[in-house]
Parts: C-alpha cells; structure tokens; sequence
C-alpha cells in the first residue's frame, strides 16, 4: 500500500520560501522513527464528539506508518467507532502532522516484520497471534497483547524548523 509521491503539493509558506518536497520529510519519518526520543501523538475522536490525544510510539515499515496499542485503550475504542485520526510528531528540522484512517493489521507477515522492526529499534516485541507482546510497553498502551495499527495517510503538512525553510501541504491519493 505504502505512501508514495503526493498527488498534489500546497505550498503553505508566505515568506517566499519554496515548497518542501516529501522526500525530507519521507527520509525524516525513516530516520527518526526508530529513534526512542522522538516524541509523537496520536489524536482520534471520543464517540461523544469529544477529542482524545496520546503519545505513541509509531513505526515506518514498507512504506507506512504504523503504532499499536491495547485493545482496551482510549484510543483503540474510539479508532473502533472512527478510524479517522491525526497523527503529529517533531522530527528533526520538520514538524509534520498527517491525517489519515488507522485500520487494525492483522496479517502475519505483516505482524512479523513489525515485530522484527520494533525488537531492531529496542522494543522486544514478537508476534501473538494477531497482535504484538513484549515483557514491556508504554503506559498508555495497555496491557498485552497488542493491536498493530496503519494509518492510511491522506494529508500531511509539514513545516520547516531549520533551513531550507517552508511549510507545506501533501495529498495523497486515497
């Protein structure tokens, strides 16, 4: 499935800057994802219409971006109601926010390359059946098992915090 070239690139800038091209921000996201430091967030919709924000540690594998998170939390149940979500991270010279649909990944190989990606990065994760477990996880996880989630992007916007500057919108098609 993977995100490739963007159908459509906004320019978002108004000091005169040129667009980003998602190349620095497509290296970014495989650089710095594996990196425990990087701090991101996940946003989803509570069913009441309510917003509801966690930090996760999210993953890029086969051109995707990735998380889990245990069935029970905040923010599986409301992913169950409304895969919509927002998900933003600060990466190093770019600040980007996708928006997308997380669906739940169930498919072995799928789970096994995650689980092989993360174990790589420091997390011992390992395939239990259609979710992932490990003798640890973040606090807003949730207890094991855990569901693998990907975030089917379709917008992202990024804004430049070192030089080249700029700030920029990217479509992608669905």
């Amino acid at each position: 499935m993977g995100v490739s070239e963007p159908v459509e690139t906004t320019n978002l800038d108004r000091y005169g800057n040129e667009p980003l091209p998602w190349s620095r921000a497509h290296e970014r996201l495989k650089v710095d994802l594996s990196k425990i430091s990087t701090a991101a967030f996940l946003s989803t919709t509570r069913p009441d219409g309510r917003p509801h924000a966690a930090g996760i540690g999210a993953l890029w594998l086969d051109e995707d971006l990735y998380f889990t998170s245990g069935p029970g939390t905040r923010k599986s149940r409301n992913l169950a109601a409304n895969p919509a979500c927002v998900y933003s991270v600060r990466l190093e010279g770019l600040d980007l926010v996708v928006e997308g649909e997380a669906a739940r990944v169930t498919d072995g190989a799928t789970l096994e390359r995650a689980a092989a990606s993360y174990d790589q990065d420091g997390w011992p994760a390992r395939v239990d059946g259609d979710a992932l477990t490990a003798p640890f996880s973040a606090p807003s996880a949730g207890p094991p098992p855990w569901y693998l989630y990907r975030i089917g992007i379709h917008t992202a916007v990024g804004v430049a915090t070192v030089e080249p500057y700029g700030a920029t919108r990217w479509r992608f098609r669905d």
